[in-house]
């Protein structure tokens, strides 16, 4: 697993319940249904992508890549949201993708 960006890693020392109770209610989120691990990495990359939040794409490609996910599939789910969001909104989806090196 990839270290945490700096104010995620600042914020679980400051606050390392609150950073407890974020994870727990995290994973909870995640159990809770019937998606499997890829699908649901790929729907919160989505979901990031359509609030517009480059550190949640960031975070959910870290995410996604550990996953097993591809960047392929991560690069699909960008594509997708040309149609959904709309070619502005997906091209700054595109580029926070890419930001992202892959780890060896």
């Amino acid at each position: 697993m990839s270290k945490l960006p700096e104010i995620p890693n600042r914020l679980s020392q400051q606050y390392p319940a609150v950073w407890k109770a974020f994870n727990e209610l995290g994973s909870c989120c995640h159990e809770a249904g019937p998606l499997d691990e890829k699908c649901r990495r790929l729907v919160k990359l989505a979901l990031s992508m359509g609030a517009g939040s480059e550190g949640a794409v960031h975070s959910a490609v870290r995410n996604a890549r550990v996953s097993g996910v591809s960047q392929e599939e991560i690069d699909h789910v960008a594509l997708l949201a040309i149609t959904t969001l709309g070619f502005p909104a997906a091209a700054r989806a595109m580029a926070w993708v890419r930001d992202m090196p892959e780890e060896k």
